[in-house]
């Protein structure tokens, strides 16, 4: 039987990547976005190129109700047997002393309050206790968690360590539930996050400065989601892999 899993934050960058290794272990895919309805469609047609089932749904995960439309919508492709908890953004550059207020609290809410309603919409539809049959969630996290990210974005590493927090206890919480709960902590990857925030070249600045002397490409942080997902880490869970170059 073919597996099924949702990704949020699925049709670009670091999700778009994740999407792609999945199909080529066999998974079908339901990939969430917020946005950019053409790379959705680039997405998804890369995902069937792999041979696997595709659809996109566009879902706002600050929004509550934007979590159960699209477990919702998911549910209609069949069981989920695995949730990837990407989507995610700096949305800004700077001193935390000089970030306004609104931008602080848009960064807590998408990276720390989503990730969790998505957490806790994964263990309803996972969980055996709710009428699931288990599976595994991944959280994607960042390396910023642990660096804290001065002078840059003080605010998305809190959230983020916040999700490390999530995963820690999370994966106690549903172990007797048949689900394992795992993540990955991304360093600095070649994606749009960067430009999305006000630096494109911030690659290239930082990238260098990494102890394997380069930035990471997309694919080497979906390849550890893979295996993550796969039975190989059945043993695997709490635990967050840091998949960063060193740094």
């Amino acid at each position: 039987m073919r597996r099924l899993s949702l990704v949020t934050g699925g049709t670009r960058g670091i999700g778009a990547a994740i999407a792609l290794r999945l199909a080529r272990d066999g998974h079908d895919l339901v990939l969430g976005h917020a946005r950019d309805d053409r790379a959705a469609e680039e997405a998804r047609l890369a995902v069937e190129d792999a041979g696997a089932r595709c659809a996109v749904v566009r879902a706002d995960l600050t929004d509550p109700d934007g979590v159960d439309r699209l477990f919702a919508a998911a549910a209609e492709h069949g069981r989920l047997t695995g949730v990837v908890n990407n989507a995610g953004a700096t949305l800004h550059l700077g001193r935390l002393a000089e970030t306004p207020p609104a931008i602080v609290a848009a960064t807590v809410d998408l990276n720390l309050t989503a990730a969790l309603l998505v957490a806790r919409a994964a263990v309803r539809t996972l969980g055996t206790s709710y009428g699931g049959a288990g599976g595994v969630l991944v959280n994607v996290s960042s390396g910023a968690a642990t660096l804290g990210a001065p002078g840059e974005y003080v605010q998305y590493a809190a959230a983020k360590a916040g999700v490390d927090a999530m995963t820690v206890g999370l994966a106690q919480e549903v172990a007797t539930d048949g689900v394992r709960v795992v993540g990955v902590a991304p360093g600095i990857v070649r994606t749009t996050i960067h430009a999305d925030a006000g630096e494109p070249g911030r690659v290239d600045r930082v990238g260098p400065r990494v102890p394997l002397g380069r930035a990471g490409e997309p694919h080497e942080v979906a390849d550890a989601v893979g295996w993550l997902m796969s039975d190989e880490a059945s043993y695997v869970t709490g635990t967050t892999l840091r998949v960063a170059g060193g740094r």
